[in-house]
């Protein structure tokens, strides 16, 4: 949703690869394995603060959550953009780790240049942590021109991330972007290419570049996200009304490469996605469940900083994918059982 904006297709299921890591550990006590979330209220962190973390996404090393996303504080130098990183061993409790990048304008891209939607891999072959964002600004045809993805790396996943470059995947437009890890852990990117749709491609072994295109959805959509759950993938975006919310949608494939369904409502269209837009879908196996977890951002663009999330399991499966209406839940993490209040 954010080509208008100035500031969050991602997949993206989490990594389930463990990696030891130098970044400090969790401290405080223990917390309870099952934990309520509580979708479009303040999210404190273990400061107190509301979490940072806009246009983001999940990856999971080990026991351990890390979630990257636009830091939107106020009080901020406004010639920089930044991405924070958070972690938590339940998904609803989330300490502070890093201002992971703290970036001044790169490549001369100008007043008002644009890093939205951070995603971060993690490359077991080289250890190196990767981030892809969408970087863009104004260019004498107008706002939102530039259209690329920014890449940065780190050895640690809560380290400093250096920036390398930036550049348009396969020679192709790039606005939102998302991230998806197969079950297989090959690793893709989305990205919405204008007018065409948005496209799913392959990262290189590295991942520092996009290596093959998978498929082009012919749809004029953002903000996309995948999941591969019970032999179907399922992709959900998000229509381009700038700010504000859209009823966002969901087509089905055998596989990467389609083909793919009609798109249908994820929600009742009237609400809206319930006031969200879609920035990943999270999926958690248990022992006695799988469960699908939507992530949406309820954008404030007056008061960015205050800008709320949705997480809500899905009901899935069969081919059909439905967003319930957002009420407080738990979730097992061991068993993978997730239930609504």
């Amino acid at each position: 949703m954010r080509h208008l904006k100035l500031l969050a297709f991602t997949l993206t299921a989490v990594s389930l690869v463990a990696q030891p890591s130098r970044s400090r550990p969790e401290t405080g006590a223990a917390v309870p394995e099952k934990a309520v979330l509580k979708p479009g209220e303040i999210w404190p962190d273990d400061r107190g603060l509301h979490v940072q973390a806009h246009g983001g996404g999940i990856v999971r090393l080990g026991d351990t959550f890390y979630w990257f996303g636009e830091d939107r504080s106020q009080g901020l130098d406004r010639a920089k953009r930044y991405v924070s990183c958070y972690s938590s061993k339940d998904l609803a409790h989330w300490n502070f780790r890093n201002r992971v990048i703290q970036l001044a304008d790169p490549e001369n891209f100008g007043p008002g240049w644009v890093l939205e939607r951070p995603k971060v891999f993690h490359n077991a072959k080289t250890k190196k942590f990767v981030m892809y964002m969408h970087i863009d600004g104004r260019t004498a045809e107008g706002g939102y021109k530039i259209a690329r993805v920014g890449v940065a790396t780190s050895d640690t996943v809560d380290g400093d991330y250096q920036y390398l470059r930036s550049f348009r995947p396969l020679g192709h437009e790039s606005r939102d972007i998302g991230q998806f890890i197969d079950d297989d852990g090959s690793a893709y990117l989305i990205f919405e290419d204008r007018p065409f749709g948005f496209r799913i491609a392959r990262l290189s072994d590295d991942y520092l570049s996009v290596e093959k295109e998978m498929s082009l959805i012919p749809a004029h959509m953002e903000g996309g996200a995948i999941v591969h759950y019970q032999g179907l993938y399922y992709a959900i975006g998000s229509a381009l009304t700038g700010w504000a919310p859209n009823p966002n949608k969901y087509a089905t494939a055998p596989s990467l490469e389609g083909p793919w369904s009609e798109f249908r409502d994820i929600a009742p269209p009237e609400t809206k996605t319930y006031g969200s837009q879609s920035t990943m879908l999270v999926k958690i196996v248990g022992t006695k469940k799988t469960t699908v977890i939507f992530m949406g951002d309820i954008w404030k663009p007056g008061t960015q900083w205050d800008s709320r999330y949705l997480w809500m399991p899905l009901e899935i499966g069969d081919g059909k994918l439905w967003l319930p209406e957002p009420k407080p839940w738990t979730l097992d993490l061991t068993t993978g059982e997730a239930v609504v209040n």
